[in-house]
């Protein structure tokens, strides 16, 4: 099963025929389709929290028993998703399982996974209030306990880059290294998150964007407070390691 589009436009777009997942142990291929239900459910929850518009934005979830990812396929409405839809690639970005070809954003996804071992879930999305901050280029400054809480400090800008190579996954990694979010603003493009599995990163999708809302109505008001580091770090790291437990 494959998609539509001829040989020559996938050999454009450096996408190969699918291998398969035949050669993978039991474990994988039950993980595989635990995962495909678990980020079909997720990418619900993007339009549920206005986060996308038409077939914008993707979540995706590294497995643990093998170096593959599931990503949601391209092109594809919100409302047409389902488990079986969910595509397979490896962590170069090739298509490994599927019948169609994989978002447009998944070497970004796949970069971080291989330079990030610790991220399990990765979320793109253009959210309003979020994309309006990465259009101007400009960080969202830690000015709430919500964001000390969640992303330990200001909201990074990263690079400008183009989709079609790994490009965006390169500046996604360079600019979450030196910081604590889980979140980064890609220049002119939108937000990225990332997260120990896919929902924590749709979480921080969620979080990000009402901060850069509220953030954006203070600064209507007048210049937001900036919260002092000590006290941002003590936030982090009550909400990190004590919050919940």
């Amino acid at each position: 099963m494959f998609s539509n589009e001829g040989t020559d436009a996938k050999k454009a777009r450096g996408i190969g025929e699918a291998i398969g997942l035949d050669g993978y142990s039991q474990e994988v291929r039950d993980e595989v389709a635990a995962v495909r239900k678990i980020v079909s459910d997720l990418h619900a929850e993007l339009p549920k929290w206005e986060l996308v518009v038409w077939t914008a934005g993707n979540v995706s979830q590294r497995l643990t028993s093998a170096d593959l990812l599931v990503i949601k396929p391209s092109g594809v409405t919100y409302d047409e998703l389902s488990p079986e839809k969910m595509v397979v690639c490896d962590l170069d970005g090739n298509l490994v399982d599927g019948d169609r070809l994989p978002s447009s954003d998944t070497a970004a996804h796949a970069y971080v996974y291989r330079n990030m071992p610790h991220v399990y879930g990765v979320v793109h999305t253009h959210s309003t209030y979020a994309t309006a901050w990465a259009a101007r280029a400009e960080p969202i400054p830690c000015v709430l306990t919500m964001m000390a809480d969640e992303f330990g400090g200001d909201i990074p800008v990263g690079p400008f880059a183009l989709i079609g190579d790994d490009s965006i996954g390169q500046g996604i990694v360079d600019t979450l290294r030196e910081s604590r979010s889980r979140a980064v603003l890609m220049r002119n493009h939108g937000p990225f998150t990332i997260g120990k599995d896919a929902k924590d990163a749709v979480k921080a999708a969620v979080m990000v964007e009402e901060v850069a809302r509220t953030v954006h109505i203070s600064r209507q008001l007048g210049e937001p407070t900036r919260i002092a580091q000590k006290d941002i770090d003590s936030l982090y790291a009550r909400y990190q390691n004590v919050y919940g437990q």
